[in-house]
């Protein structure tokens, strides 16, 4: 890409990937077929369809819906090849449990962005009646007689943990209670859809959820969130370039601390129930982020603060609490020369007029996207490599980067963005 660009238009966001992938397993839990609108088309959809057919299931693609008919009874195993590429695949394992009473599913895998283990998960599937052991890089849980209600306490907000339990919980015997759930918009938007299957469940959107155990659920229609994060890089994006961008396709409320972080640097912010624009006519202000579980500053904009700090007036204080792994592409940003030190889990940032053009890659979906953005900020021609990570969670990125006015161009595109719907 081509630096010097002040992004300016609209941009229409489409379905949270984050939301997407957990409703399409949600879908194993009724017999028939679920449809799901709003669903980016992206690399990680692709993946997840293919883990719901290798269970058994049928999936078809159009025009932003996935179809997905599940069987009478699917399939109780999913396989390393593709578990390993995605990370959120590991969410089959609470639907498939519940209904079939044994699930194997291979160690996940997904961006390098720390340790992210399973402990949690495997701690409430117990204390719900489930036995689970570890085999040959796969976790083994079996629950011959079923699972029952029980009282389950997270020692951290995982949002995958809470949404394994959620969709175990909803078919198991009894009434399981939640304590220290997520409370992210898309675990909100899985609630939805589990409720218009025929589940019941209190407490949704707070931090202690009551699900009360039905004997099945049916398939049903959902539409999909709009995705936060896409529309946290664009906000940042227009900042970042001072430019002046309309996001739609979201709700403001989902990005309320982030928006509030750009308002504090000097930007603009106006905001509609379908959206928000951001406006930056200056240099933005040094602003201090720590990253915490909704409603908190997403780790997932960690790139796009850093981004954002380097270009600003003063220093910058940035502090990651989610991943250990997160700061990974810190190295990439100094190659653009972004003034930046890191102690753990802290980083010190200060701003500098202008970045330089270099060779940089991404380290993982929201890293490639920041680097990205931060190449717009930066004189001359940026390359940045390894995009394919970009592919996993932002549809059409470079033709939307065109839309708002970048001069980017993609050199190659990989044999398995070609969706087999």
């Amino acid at each position: 890409m081509v630096g010097g660009t002040r992004l300016a238009g609209e941009v229409a966001v489409g379905g949270a990937k984050n939301s997407a992938l957990k409703l399409m397993a949600a879908a194993l839990l009724a017999t028939g077929e679920s449809e799901i609108s709003n669903v980016p088309r992206i690399t990680d959809i692709l993946i997840m369809a293919e883990v719901l057919r290798r269970l058994g299931c049928e999936v078809a693609f159009d025009a932003g819906t996935v179809r997905v008919r599940s069987p009478e009874k699917p399939g109780t195993e999913a396989d390393y090849d593709l578990v390993r590429r995605l990370r959120a695949s590991i969410c089959v394992l609470g639907p498939l449990l519940a209904r079939r009473g044994y699930v194997r599913v291979a160690h996940p895998g997904g961006d390098a962005i720390g340790s992210r283990g399973l402990d949690m998960h495997v701690a409430g599937l117990e204390r719900m009646g489930a036995e689970v052991s570890g085999e040959h890089g796969f976790v083994i849980a079996n629950a011959p007689k079923g699972l029952h209600g029980a009282t389950i306490w997270l020692e951290f907000p995982s949002v995958g943990a809470t949404e394994n339990l959620l969709m175990a919980a909803v078919l198991a015997e009894g009434v399981t209670e939640i304590d220290n759930a997520a409370r992210e918009p898309e675990i909100v938007d899985i609630c939805r859809m589990l409720t218009g299957m025929g589940a019941k469940i209190d407490g949704v959107g707070t931090s202690r959820l009551s699900v009360e155990g039905v004997p099945a659920l049916q398939p049903v229609r959902h539409r999909t969130i709009g995705d936060r994060i896409v529309a946290g890089t664009w906000a940042y994006g227009a900042a970042m370039t001072r430019g002046e961008v309309s996001v739609r396709g979201v709700e403001p409320a989902f990005l309320e601390i982030a928006l509030e972080k750009l308002v504090t640097a000097g930007a603009e912010v106006t905001s509609d129930p379908n959206g928000f624009s951001v406006r930056m006519q200056r240099r933005p202000t040094s602003v201090d982020v720590s990253t915490l579980p909704f409603p908190g500053f997403a780790t997932d904009l960690l790139p796009m603060a850093v981004g954002l700090a380097s270009l600003s007036e003063g220093t910058s204080f940035i502090t990651e609490n989610i991943f250990d792994g997160r700061f990974m592409f810190i190295n990439e940003m100094v190659r653009l020369g972004a003034d930046i030190r890191v102690d753990g889990h802290h980083a010190a940032v200060r701003g500098r007029e202008r970045l330089s053009s270099a060779p940089v890659r991404a380290t993982d979906i929201r890293a490639g996207a920041g680097l990205v953005i931060a190449g717009l900020c930066a004189d001359g021609v940026t390359e940045v490599g390894n995009v394919h990570h970009i592919d996993r969670g932002y549809p059409d990125f470079v033709a939307d980067l065109c839309g708002l006015g970048a001069s980017v161009e993609r050199t190659s595109v990989p044999d398995d963005l070609e969706f087999r719907f």
